[in-house]
């Protein structure tokens, strides 16, 4: 696939940044690479791969020692990061608006 000029500009534009031609075109290039090595990707047959619903498969279905037991914690750090904030309005942080669109 060929990642064209106006397309880094659309996403530049998407995303709120200022390229400079330069940069516009290191993006460009490395944008087309990437799409094409998900295009490689996709000849893969992957027909006969069975689906994993885990990353750490275990076929003999033995507990998985590296995992660790789900515990319920309290976690009450709210009230003393927002103490630190320079002007919080609990539960929130307040910042400057920086999307004028």
């Amino acid at each position: 696939m060929k990642i064209t000029r106006e397309d880094v500009l659309r996403v530049a534009e998407l995303a709120h940044l200022e390229l400079s031609p330069e940069e516009v075109e290191t993006y460009r290039g490395q944008l087309d690479e990437i799409l094409s090595y998900v295009a490689k990707l996709e000849e893969i047959d992957v027909a006969s791969v069975e689906p994993m619903a885990q990353v750490l498969f275990n076929p003999t279905g033995d507990e998985h020692p590296e995992l660790r037991e789900d515990v319920l914690r309290p976690c009450d750090y709210a009230p003393a990061v927002l103490a630190q904030a320079a002007d919080a309005k609990k539960p929130f942080f307040r910042v400057p608006r920086v999307i004028e669109k």
